[in-house]
């Protein structure tokens, strides 16, 4: 088995996507109405995906990835879902470490399943990076388990195995779309977020529909759809960097790198809500940084 580190544009493409995921993300916890400000994102990604026929020949989509779909469709419908649960209660300084926290469990998966290897270096950045997303939604007298109880916790948690199942399965279905004849225009990993919006959003909506009552659709609809657009675009640009990103690069490292975007939930937080991040959280968040420094080359 070969070991890599991610390469500098590697790197750039998963720092960008990482902040834009952090202003994704914040702006679901600003919504009157998480689940239902996620419901009107699908509509721009999945009005996109019904075109896909006129724009790509389908033919040079690999079988294998249509199987993948139903994994990641699974995986992000749920992520969607208890995502939204978990910001619905909890404060995004808690929430979304932990459900950023993928790096710490993934490469139990990925060395077996995908056949990657980690040097030495580099379990030692992710380590690292794990480490201070976890100091950095400690407050001063909370830490621990204390913590981890917290209001929507159990959501995070929820939303942090959905977030390992869809790193794999895409790490997986990109690995088929860079090896397949391309005659489209349409880059792969575009035509492959269409089809894990579609996927994703079969398994979403109906779980949306029966927590969120249709009078607070409708007026999420009327108040904050042009933000929802938004979010949705900013969504694509965020998930397509990182699925270009895995085109080549480690999953563990990838996905590692990316949890550089809890420094900018922490910057988000106190800009927007006026947080006073602890000297514990600051410490964090340049463990953070050591760690990306670490993983990559």
């Amino acid at each position: 088995m070969l070991t890599r580190f991610v390469t500098a544009p590697e790197l750039a493409l998963v720092v960008l996507s990482a902040f834009l995921h952090a202003i994704w993300s914040a702006s679901i916890k600003g919504s009157r109405s998480p689940i239902g400000f996620n419901l009107l994102q699908l509509g721009p990604p999945v009005a996109a995906a019904c075109l896909l026929p006129f724009w790509v020949p389908l033919r040079d989509v690999p079988p294998a990835v249509w199987w993948i779909a139903i994994g990641t469709g699974i995986s992000h419908g749920f992520y969607f879902y208890w995502l939204a649960r978990a910001l619905e209660s909890g404060e995004l300084s808690v929430v979304y470490p932990i459900a950023r926290s993928a790096p710490a469990f993934l490469p139990l998966f990925a060395v077996p399943l995908l056949g990657e290897s980690i040097s030495t270096r580099g379990a030692l950045g992710i380590a690292v990076v794990v480490a201070g997303m976890w100091a950095v939604q400690a407050d001063s007298g909370v830490v621990g388990w204390q913590r981890l109880r917290a209001p929507g916790a159990k959501f995070a948690w929820l939303t942090l195995l959905a977030s390992i199942g869809y790193s794999l399965c895409d790490k997986s279905a990109m690995a088929h779309m860079n090896a397949a004849a391309w005659h489209s225009a349409v880059p792969p990993a575009v035509v492959y977020y269409m089809i894990l919006s579609i996927a994703g959003g079969l398994v979403f909506t109906p779980l949306a529909l029966r927590r969120v009552p249709r009078e607070e659709l409708i007026g999420v609809a009327r108040s904050e759809w042009r933000t929802a657009f938004v979010a949705a675009a900013i969504s694509f640009a965020s998930y397509g960097l990182i699925l270009e990103a895995l085109r080549s690069a480690p999953v563990s490292y990838v996905v590692a790198v990316r949890q550089i975007s809890v420094l900018f939930a922490v910057a988000i937080g106190a800009l927007r809500w006026r947080e006073r991040p602890s000297r514990l959280r600051l410490l964090g968040a340049l463990a953070t940084v050591v760690g990306v420094a670490l993983v990559a080359r």
